[in-house]
């Protein structure tokens, strides 16, 4: 079943440069993209051998990116 992200909530303590920041990234989401847009790598105690990267965005609030890219449905 595919889905659409309707709604995002995150607490913060900027909600415009957050918003921002999510906005850019949902609009096409790429790891160097994502780098650039001000997330960094987040070590959350991975072996490495994930099939996703754990990144945090601008205010610490850690996300999951896919490190490949999803058959459609």
């Amino acid at each position: 079943m595919a889905c659409r992200i309707s709604e995002l909530v995150l607490g913060c303590r900027d909600p415009e440069v957050l918003a921002r920041f999510w906005c850019e990234v949902l609009d096409f989401v790429v790891l160097d993209r994502l780098l650039k847009l001000g997330a960094r790598p987040a070590d959350i105690g991975q072996t490495g051998q994930e099939q996703w990267h754990v990144l945090a965005d601008p205010e610490g609030n850690e996300f999951c990116l896919l490190k490949a890219r999803l058959n459609p449905l």
